[in-house]
């Protein structure tokens, strides 16, 4: 036999808050997290250079026709 269900009593509300706005950030600030992330994805490129040297040379030689191509 199924019982009904009773008053669903959720978590208490709470009073909405006023949006924050967020710290902002020094440019000093911006510009070592950009460094780091520049860093980093050199990094992970010379990995995949090392990893995946045919598709690197493939990549090469495309990159340098494509180059080649729009030279003045």
């Amino acid at each position: 036999m199924r019982r009904s269900p009773g008053p669903v009593d959720g978590p208490p509300e709470e009073p909405a808050e006023e949006p924050r706005e967020a710290p902002r950030e020094t440019e000093a600030e911006r510009r070592r997290r950009r460094a780091v992330f520049l860093r980093e994805l050199a990094e992970a490129r010379e990995l995949r250079a090392r990893v995946q040297p045919r598709r690197t040379k493939e990549r090469r030689m495309r990159e340098a026709l494509r180059m080649r191509t729009f030279r003045i």
